[in-house]
């Protein structure tokens, strides 16, 4: 049987694990205006959902380490996907529920946050463990469905808001909510194949004794912190830059700035089979800093913008290329590897952008000046990657 006939629903599940991630992260930060005028919600606390859901995150990454191999994949990927519908539908009920309605949304963010942390570690091993050709292909594919997720919350929120109203958003949570819902089914009925053997992958401590591991969690923080931190930036520079509407805001900012990183990741999963990874890396770490530069000092505002978009092509790569190049050094690292590097990730996405919010306050509001403060993680993550290179060519000389 043909490989990719076999594992089409693996595929397909985790295709829609990583859309189902874009929506949890996306959908929510939509909603904070309406939020502050139908619940009464100050900002200051609006910003603690996204805190909390990130937060959450980081501790799925460190606990799935430990416990996955325990629980088994195909237990914890319908667990994923239950609690990521029950956490969205929730919304449309809990805070009409609770005397808070802030406490009525943080429990729903914790309870998808805990599904999507759980995807975000899952997903990319089950594709790894297919006995596919060319994986780094396969893996940049896989990671370009977050990308189409992003851009089709952000437009398809948009439409319907402009076609039903905004005070109709709890029908829409619950149409978001169907999409994990259905992958319940395909996670539950899909071939998953061991990652290692059982009782070979690394441990922890093994992992944490192993120098070049700290190497890959240092190019993890790096490809994280380099697309995040213009990602969540993205809309609030759009808007400043262009003095433009909310909504134009977010088609130009984050939603092109997704789909131009969907496109790369696309792009590598067609042709990536020919080209080096670890120098496509360094490749795409140059232009980052190329574009960030572009972002942070050009005097017109729409070739700020220009860097800003482009820089979703150039830190496409970077994520689920990191990943890809730790499983080549690393074969038996298992899933605690991949948590570890979920977990590297996450905290360059959280240091990233807190970085640029907080030298863009210290510049007057500065935007530009703000990014302009994020350029050493894509100078960084161009380093270590030729580092990689180099180890790698010297092995292979041996």
């Amino acid at each position: 049987m043909n490989t990719k006939k076999k594992y089409r629903k693996t595929l397909l599940a985790c295709y829609l694990g990583f859309i189902t991630q874009a929506i949890s992260a996306n959908f929510i930060p939509l909603l904070f205006l309406t939020f502050y005028r139908t619940y009464r919600i100050s900002f200051g606390r609006l910003a603690l959902i996204s805190t909390c859901f990130y937060i959450t995150q980081l501790a799925i990454d460190f606990i799935c380490a430990k416990f996955v191999d325990r629980i088994g994949y195909r237990t914890c990927t319908v667990l994923s996907e239950a609690l990521s519908a029950a956490g969205l539908a929730g919304l449309a009920i809990l805070p009409e529920l609770l005397p808070r309605p802030f406490v009525g949304i943080i429990i729903c963010t914790v309870i998808y946050a805990v599904g999507s942390g759980l995807i975000e570690v899952l997903c990319s091993p089950i594709v790894e463990a297919c006995p596919f050709e060319n994986k780094e292909g396969m893996m940049s594919l896989l990671h370009s469905f977050y990308c189409w997720g992003a851009v089709g919350v952000i437009l398809g929120s948009t439409l319907f808001f402009a076609v039903f109203g905004i005070e109709h958003w709890r029908v829409l949570t619950c149409v978001w909510a169907v999409v994990p819902l259905y992958n319940i089914y395909n996670f539950a009925t899909c071939p998953i194949e061991p990652l290692v053997e059982d009782g070979k992958g690394m441990t922890v401590a093994q992992l944490f004794k192993t120098g070049v591991f700290w190497a890959l969690i240092l190019l993890m923080i790096c490809a994280g912190s380099s697309e995040v931190a213009i990602a969540q930036w993205a809309s609030a520079f759009a808007e400043s830059a262009l003095h433009v509407s909310k909504t134009v805001g977010d088609l130009a900012g984050p939603c092109g700035f997704a789909v131009f990183m969907g496109i790369s990741r696309v792009l590598y999963g067609k042709f990536g089979e020919k080209i080096d990874l670890t120098a496509f890396m360094a490749f795409s770490g140059a232009l980052c800093v190329g574009c960030y530069l572009l972002a942070g000092l050009a005097n017109v505002p729409i070739l700020g913008l220009i860097g800003c978009m482009l820089c979703g092509f150039s830190v496409g790569i970077m994520w689920p290329g990191s990943i890809s190049i730790s499983s080549s050094i690393l074969p038996s690292g298992g899933t605690a590897m991949f948590a570890l590097l979920a977990l590297a990730g996450d905290l360059g996405a959280s240091v990233g952008p807190a970085m640029v919010g907080a030298a863009s306050q210290k510049a007057g509001d500065n935007l530009q000046i703000g990014i302009l403060s994020g350029i050493g993680f894509p100078i960084a993550l161009t380093v270590i990657a030729l580092l990689i290179k180099r180890r790698k060519r010297r092995s292979l000389s041996l």
